[in-house]
């Protein structure tokens, strides 16, 4: 196939014609709005069954070839303009983010405009080494899923704005999802959406407005023109027809494969320009882009120009640079250097190879001329596939250098079909330069074993026995992670520390309160032990014959010990029972997902815990095995959790619904194996390491975890015959969650004026751990609670909290961490003050 006709006309042909009143004219659309609108945009047809029409940018360098100096204007105009919105500081306190692959060179201009703004780009290229830090979707693109690949995890996490940019805004719901998406994991107070255009219908108008309430922050928008995308019924199938006539063999031939390479004429030169590409300077934002790598490209810049014209014929006129897929903002600066460099004597053009399906149509109404088709040449996650160059072939252009990046260098590149074959076949001259990829070392490489290590168990880490539990953790036990709490909760509040960063002091209970707990478990321990039996039964009726038990550490070991017991008391099997990490806002421990799925099939994996309160490790549990499925491709695991009580309707699989006293909630470590609670942080946990706990070998003399285990265990000849029962019964049951207790929650989060569900812990177990580890406002109770809040009124009474009755009160007693912390908020003894 060629396109000799396009290849003869003259470059001015398109003066005076819109590139888009071909599909205008043919489907209806109509482009409304600001009079530079015709300017900017030009209209093609989608090769995509979610959208008929594109729009194609003029001015962005991704479709069009165009002068890099206007593709580069472009965005730092939109970067000074969100400066000036901002103010200097919080503009200096902005983080940039830009959207693969089209808006990936765009974002680094608005960073640039904008002053010392640090910048990343979301990708569709996983890197294994680095962390995801966020993901979101893009419902109308024809490849959806982006990643966050920050190589600096806190990169996200400050509380300056968040400026995001995309090329067109068209009905806001890539935005949306991101915003959303973000907020729930790095909260901030303001938001900057920037793009080129604004094309949202009246419909779609409203909806930035509604998403700044419901999330309480301030959202902006800055774009160039703005303006609306008028489609009448049926543009879709209109569209599809329309693109399936001209893709007919009998169709006039627009599309080049370079399967008539030949009428083109001889191939062109190829030869390859060493960059010199500056050391340690990022190929794009894909890990993070920071000012200091900014002024490093600046100051090279010049010379990587001069080595590229050098590189070129003496007579070349009309160059492209041509970047590749979401590799744009390195190959614009090095067009827009050559442009400097080469004068007035040359036009240097500047665009991108993209994996987005167009039509091309040899019209000058129509803004994709030609078509250029290659098969991806860097490995792509989504498999092998066509990429494109757009109004190359036909335009004239004396040479074409092609900027890849080292990951893409490959042999598919220089295949006969490949794309550096294909620019040869169209154009006389063809250079290719190599930017090194980037690609994040993981810290603590050297010193990490690449295999992850066996599980910790008894007596070296932990007070149970060695076949009891394996701990997938890593030891910390001889750093110090203790903070006191009052510090702690005014460092989570603030933002300042994650509270899996540090640890709490251990609570050293009193004598009467060690004698409550001891009343307590034997008045309750043949109701845990019908719970116990109950959702063992369960899980083996409906989860797995031989289920490997995972319990989430802490509070969830004991009931995994005593499930397993169960099954062994009940059923002669010796289930696998092993501990991991999971963290509120992070995520499950992926490494101990790892060591689990090359050990286990996932699908006989269970994770168990020891109650839910208003769902919260429910739904980051559901999150993270998605994430987990997302970046290491193993599927199987089962995000129901069993616990043994469920008092929120948060799960299927539980032994009891009733909100009543567990005993190993009443302590800390000493009912729980030694074992403190589960510590990530950057400093100490590797990308290649398990999360940490420490091992309190010096609290072994008030060790009662042998002492909770046997008690129940020793009830479970008695409850037998109920337990029996009471599975039958609730396997027969409708247990669908009525996610009541997170209703409950939100309820009581405004009624109290906290106006955050985090500081609300619902049920006797969230309770006590708000009393024993975090700063307490105050307990609401039941009216006529009785024997199950014996330690909290205790342990309210120590912490001069007061205990509030309320009806109707779906749980137990509920507890109230200080909504409104600072140091101030506790007195000299450290009790909190009662507001």
């Amino acid at each position: 196939m060629t396109d000799r006709a396009h290849a003869e006309e003259p470059a001015e042909e398109r003066a005076g014609t819109w590139s888009g009143s071909w599909v205008a004219e043919r489907l209806g659309v109509e482009l409304a709005g600001d009079e530079t609108l015709p300017g900017l945009l030009g209209l093609a047809l989608r090769r995509n069954p979610k959208r008929a029409h594109l729009l194609v940018s003029n001015v962005l360098g991704k479709h069009v070839p165009q002068s890099p100096s206007v593709v580069y204007g472009h965005g730092v105009a939109l970067g000074r303009r969100v400066r000036d919105l901002l103010g200097t500081e919080d503009a200096g306190r902005a983080v940039v983010l830009g959207y693969a692959e089209t808006a990936t060179g765009l974002g680094h201009c608005v960073a640039d405009g904008l002053g010392p703004a640090p910048y990343l780009h979301s990708t569709r290229r996983p890197v294994g080494s680095v962390a995801r830090a966020g993901g979101f979707e893009e419902a109308h693109s024809h490849a959806t899923s982006h990643l966050l690949l920050p190589e600096d995890p806190a990169l996200l996490a400050g509380d300056g704005p968040l400026v995001l940019v995309d090329d067109e805004f068209s009905t806001g719901n890539t935005v949306l999802n991101t915003v959303r998406a973000l907020h729930e994991r790095y909260p901030r107070t303001r938001y900057v959406v920037v793009a080129l255009v604004d094309m949202r219908s009246p419909a779609d108008a409203g909806r930035l407005d509604d998403l700044a309430r419901e999330i309480g922050a301030r959202v902006d928008l800055v774009t160039t023109a703005s303006g609306t995308v008028r489609l009448p019924t049926g543009v879709l199938e209109k569209g599809q027809e329309l693109v399936a006539r001209h893709e007919t063999p009998t169709a006039p031939v627009t599309d080049v494969t370079g399967r008539g390479a030949a009428a083109s004429g001889p191939a062109g030169s190829v030869a390859r320009v060493d960059l010199r590409w500056p050391q340690d300077v990022p190929d794009g934002g894909r890990h993070g882009f920071a000012a200091v790598h900014r002024e490093r490209l600046e100051e090279a810049l010049p010379g990587m120009a001069a080595r590229i014209a050098e590189a070129l014929p003496a007579d070349a006129r009309r160059v492209l640079v041509l970047g590749s897929e979401e590799l744009m903002y390195a190959p614009l600066r090095l067009a827009h250097a050559l442009e400097q460099t080469a004068g007035g004597g040359v036009d240097v053009r500047f665009s991108t190879t993209t994996r987005s399906p167009v039509l091309a149509v040899d019209d000058p109404g129509y803004a994709i001329r030609t078509r250029l088709v290659f098969p991806a040449h860097d490995d792509p996650a989504d498999g092998p596939g066509e990429r494109y160059a757009y109004n190359v072939a036909g335009a004239g252009f004396d040479a074409v250098v092609a900027v890849v990046d080292s990951a893409a260098d490959t042999p598919a590149l220089h295949a006969p079909d490949g794309l550096v074959a294909r620019l040869a076949a169209h154009v006389p001259h063809v250079r290719l330069a190599v930017v090194p990829s980037y690609v994040p070392r993981p810290p603590h490489a050297s010193e990490r074993p690449s295999m992850l290590p066996e599980p910790l168990r008894g007596p070296a880490f932990s007070s149970y026995a060695p076949d009891e539990v394996g701990w997938l953790l890593q030891d910390l036990s001889d750093v110090t992670l203790e903070a006191p709490t009052e510090e702690r909760e005014e460092a989570i509040q603030s933002g300042g520390a994650h509270y899996a960063e540090s640890l709490p002091v251990e609570y050293q209970p009193s004598k009467q309160y060690q004698e409550l707990f001891h009343a307590a478990l034997e008045a309750s321990a043949a109701r845990l032990a019908r719970a116990v039996g109950a959702v063992t039964e369960i899980v083996l009726a409906e989860r797995s014959p031989r289920p490997v038990l995972v319990s989430l550490a802490r509070a969830g070991t004991p009931v995994g010990v005593l499930m397993r017991r169960w099954a062994q008391f009940r059923h002669g099997l010796d289930l696998p029972h092993y501990a991991v990490s999971i963290v509120r806002g992070r995520g499950i421990d992926a490494n101990a997902l790892r060591w689990l799925a090359a050990h286990h099939d996932p699908a006989d994996v269970v994770f168990v815990d020891g109650w839910t309160g208003k769902g919260a490790i429910t739904r980051e549990l559901a999150a993270a095995l998605r994430d987990f499925e997302t970046s290491d491709g193993v599927t199987g695991f089962d995000p129901e959790i069993a616990v043994l009580a469920d008092p929120g309707s948060c799960v299927r699989t539980y032994g009891t619904r009733d909100d009543f006293l567990i005993p190993s909630a009443c302590l800390n470590s000493t009912v729980s194996g030694l074992i403190s609670r589960t510590v990530l942080r950057a400093d100490l946990v590797g990308p290649h390491d398990f999360h940490g706990a420490k091992f309190y070998r010096e609290l072994a003399g008030a060790d009662l975890s042998p002492v909770f285990l046997d008690a129940v265990a020793a009830r479970f000849p008695d409850v037998t015959e109920t337990v029996d029962a009471q599975a039958k019964e609730l396997l027969s049951a409708d247990r669908t969650p009525t996610w009541e207790g997170w209703a409950a929650v939100e309820r009581i989060s405004e009624e109290y004026g906290i106006h955050d569900v985090n500081l609300v812990k619902p049920g006797v177990g969230e309770t006590t751990r708000v009393m024993l580890r975090r700063v307490p406002w105050k307990v609401l109770a039941r009216a006529g609670a009785g024997a199950d809040l014996d330690h909290v009124r205790l342990l309210a009474e120590q912490r001069g909290v007061p205990v509030e009755e309320v009806a109707d009160l779906p749980y137990t007693c509920v507890g109230l961490i200080h909504p409104q912390y600072t140091r101030g908020a506790t007195g000299a003894d450290g009790k909190a003050v009662t507001l």
